[in-house]
Order: structure tokens, then C-alpha cells, then sequence
């Protein structure tokens, strides 16, 4: 099985001392958005442990940016899910859905009476950006953006049957995983704000990069017996097979080295840093930025990887939503 195949990523797990308490909150904050709401869908809910996934990738948060970003992690998981199904093979009404959801990260109100899918997002979002830096929001708006305009292109994958080249599956997959955002709401939780000049440095990007990257191609080894028995193809184990025509041992060694690799650029890059500081002249509070910044990225690249090899989502997700219907609970879009 691949859960079984283990990573070993090079950067320490810490968890939140909030993590009890986000449990509380985050089971009542998915019941009064309607995210949930049978004693059965809250069950498989809670088998997921989102909560932990908040806690073991922001240990830094506490109180409500911990519940944030445990809101946050609740509202992609339950929204990947209204996906599979018969909506995830229809590219013109996911995008005719998400350009809905987009509109509301650009300032539009949700519908009175409208579905529980936008109500909930706009609360994360209202939540996100209050009193948030304005370059972040701008930032972090164009991420959301991407998250959802990809999922038109995932359910475009799913009608074409076949995976695509590793260039046109990564910009793909980097859009549907979400994955830039949470290391943006990393920033936001830990209360950092990076100096552009360092933040937009070749460094930084590319370890960005490598922090969005890692996560979503661990997810693709432990995601690959449900993703291929819904049909999704945007699967990092599903391109290599096709790409290069590898078994599957093959392919998921090979996803395995993929990552290996980028956590090894990720530490070379991590040690130029130092001396990127003293070149752009950074004052001691903005190294602290840096630094608690590569600790965030670090932080959520341990965090996904311990959580996603310890919940029920990977590990009996095909006992828990049956292959043979959709792929989520409840259906919260009213599509």
C-alpha cells in the first residue's frame, strides 16, 4: 500500500499546545456552517483529525488563528470532496461554480440563502483578512484565485482519462492542492511580515516553491487508491507511470526521490540565507521574519507529512465514502 512508504522528511514536527481546544471549536464551526450536519457525516468527519493537520503544521498558533487555520484546512477537504462525483466531470459548471467563490475574494457578497459552500468560505475569508496586511491580502487573494480556477482544469484531467506531461500536471496540481495558500496562512498565523526584497528573492521563491511542492506529491502517494478509483489523473505516481513508462514500484520510488530532492534544495538554499541578510542590509527584526518564515514553510512540509500518515482519510478513505457513489458526505453546493 503506499501509506505504507515512509518519507522521512528532514525538518522537525512540533504541535500546538492548542490542539484540544481546536477540536472543540473546529466540530462546532463545521455544524454551524452546515459544512456537516448528520451524527454519521460528523463521525467521518472527525475521523480526518483536521484539527491535527492545523496543529501539526502551525505549531505556532494558538486560539483563533489556530481555529483559522483549522477552518481553513476543514474547508478544502470537505470542498475537494463535493468533486467527486458526477460535478467533477463537468469543467463548464465547476468553473461556472468557482468563478462564484472567486467573486467573493474580490469583494462580492454571498446570495441570501445561498449555498453553505460560499457561506463557510466567506467566513474564512472575512477571517483572513482582517486586519491583514494589504500586500498579503492582495497576495493571498490571487492564491485563492488559483485554487479555485484550477478545479475546472482538474475536472477537464478527469474527461481526458490520461495524466498529462509533469509540466502541465504541476501547474495543475499546485492550483487544486491549495498549497501556496497554507503557507500563506502560516505567515498569518505566525505574525510575520518578510521584506519583499527578501521574500521575492531566488532563494525564498524557490524554497516556497519546494514547501508547496513536497506536500502535495507526499499527498499523491498516500491520495493514489482513492484519487485512482475516482478517476482523478492529476497524481504525481499517475504521470510518472504514463510520462516514463515506469511500473508502479517504480513510479512511486520515483515520487518518493521527487521529494527527496526538493527537501535537499530546500536545507542548500535555507544556508545562503544568512548571507542574503547581510546583503539587503536587513535590520534584526527582519531576519527574524526570515527565518521564522523558513520555519513556517518548514513546519508545514513535517506538519502534512506526520498528519497525513496517521489519518483515516488515506488509510480507509475507500471504506469510509464508498467508490461507488460520491466521494463525500453531504453535498453543500447545492449543484
Amino acid at each position: 500500500m503506499p501509506q505504507d512508504i515512509c518519507f522521512e522528511l528532514p525538518f522537525p514536527l512540533a504541535v500546538s499546545p492548542d490542539l484540544e481546544g481546536a477540536r472543540l471549536r473546529n466540530l462546532a464551526w463545521v455544524q454551524r456552517q452546515g459544512l456537516i450536519t448528520s451524527s454519521d457525516s460528523l463521525e467521518g468527519y472527525a475521523s480526518w483529525d483536521m484539527p491535527r493537520l492545523a496543529a501539526y503544521g502551525f505549531p505556532y498558533a494558538r486560539g483563533r488563528q489556530l481555529d483559522l487555520c483549522t477552518d481553513v484546512m476543514a474547508f478544502f477537504f470537505v470542498f475537494d470532496d463535493q468533486l467527486d462525483g458526477p460535478l467533477g466531470r463537468a469543467p463548464d459548471r465547476v468553473a461556472a461554480l468557482c468563478q462564484n467563490l472567486i467573486d467573493l475574494v474580490h469583494g462580492a457578497r454571498p446570495s441570501p440563502g445561498g449555498d453553505r459552500c460560499a457561506a463557510a468560505f466567506a467566513d474564512v475569508w472575512a477571517r483572513c483578512t482582517d486586519s491583514a496586511p494589504a500586500g498579503w491580502v492582495a497576495r493571498v487573494a490571487h492564491e485563492w484565485e488559483y485554487y479555485f480556477a484550477t478545479q475546472a482544469h482538474g475536472a477537464i484531467g478527469r474527461l481526458r482519462g490520461t495524466p498529462a506531461d509533469m509540466e502541465h500536471y504541476l501547474q495543475v496540481r499546485r492550483g487544486i492542492a491549495g498549497t501556496a495558500l497554507t503557507v500563506s496562512l502560516g505567515e498569518r498565523a505566525a505574525g510575520i511580515d518578510v521584506p519583499a526584497s527578501a521574500f521575492h528573492s531566488p532563494q525564498l521563491r524557490i524554497m516556497r516553491e519546494i514547501a508547496v511542492d513536497v506536500p502535495l506529491m507526499c499527498n499523491d502517494v498516500y491520495s493514489l487508491e482513492k484519487e485512482e478509483a475516482r478517476g482523478d489523473v492529476d497524481n504525481l505516481v499517475l504521470v510518472l507511470e504514463h510520462s516514463r513508462r515506469m511500473s508502479r514500484d517504480e513510479a512511486l520510488a520515483a515520487a518518493r526521490e521527487e521529494v527527496h530532492q526538493r527537501c535537499a534544495r530546500f536545507g542548500q538554499l535555507s544556508r545562503q540565507l544568512p548571507q542574503l541578510c547581510d546583503q539587503l542590509g536587513l535590520t534584526p527584526a527582519e531576519r527574524a521574519a526570515v527565518d521564522m518564515y523558513i520555519s513556517v514553510m518548514a513546519g508545514w512540509m513535517s506538519g502534512y507529512g506526520a498528519w497525513q500518515s496517521e489519518t483515516l482519510r488515506y488509510t480507509s478513505a475507500l471504506q469510509v465514502v464508498p467508490g461507488s457513489g460520491p466521494g463525500y458526505f453531504e453535498n453543500i453546493l447545492g449543484a
